[in-house]
């Protein structure tokens, strides 16, 4: 029998949103459950291009077989104009195949972003993310107010899913809340994902 793994799916274009994936990883695996993490890789707009299957550093990129085989999904994505990025998206509208298998129904999901600005539009990206989610039928897992970081966070976190504001060079790090959130969204994740399998 395979494994069962929650899978940490993200697109991160100057790292803030892969360091917030490594965090909600960690949380997973502190609940007992194996994290696999995976990205996606760019694309242009000018055409569509052709990359190497292996990505020359960091995470693999996802398979949709990463995907059907998961027990729990973590998606994540830098804020861009109140969206997803649109490799990410780019990845999720070729999961056809297993929206018609009914492949993700009842698996729990949550969602993670990092915007330049705290009013970055962090809260629309997260909401963007869940719609694909649902059509999947996914159930979706927030943050609950019972995480204090939610009331007393001065940068990123919201009951929809962590966020982080990495500041206009995008180059700032996760503070200790924004860390204790990733991690507490990843356990509860963990937790979902052992209880639903089970």
């Amino acid at each position: 029998m395979a494994s069962s793994y929650v899978l940490v799916l993200y697109y991160s274009r100057h790292g803030a949103t892969r360091s917030m994936a490594n965090q909600i990883a960690r949380g997973i695996e502190q609940s007992g459950t194996e994290a696999r993490l995976r990205t996606v890789p760019a694309i242009s707009a000018n055409c569509e291009a052709s990359e190497e299957s292996i990505p020359a550093n960091g995470d693999l990129y996802c398979t949709e077989q990463d995907l059907a085989n998961c027990s729990g999904l973590a998606l994540g994505s830098p804020t861009r104009f109140g969206n997803m990025a649109a490799p990410l998206k780019y990845f999720i509208d070729s999961t056809s195949s297993l929206w018609l298998s009914g492949a993700l129904i009842d698996k729990p999901a949550a969602v993670f972003s990092s915007s330049s600005s705290l009013h970055g539009g962090q809260e629309t990206t997260l909401l963007s993310m869940m719609l694909p989610l649902l059509h999947h039928g996914m159930v979706l897992c927030g943050l609950p107010y019972s995480e204090a970081g939610l009331i007393s966070t001065r940068s990123g976190g919201t009951p929809y899913g962590a966020t982080h504001v990495a500041g206009q060079d995008s180059n700032l790090p996760l503070d200790d809340t924004e860390s204790s959130l990733c991690l507490a969204q990843g356990k509860r994740l963990g937790h979902l994902a052992h209880q639903l399998q089970a």
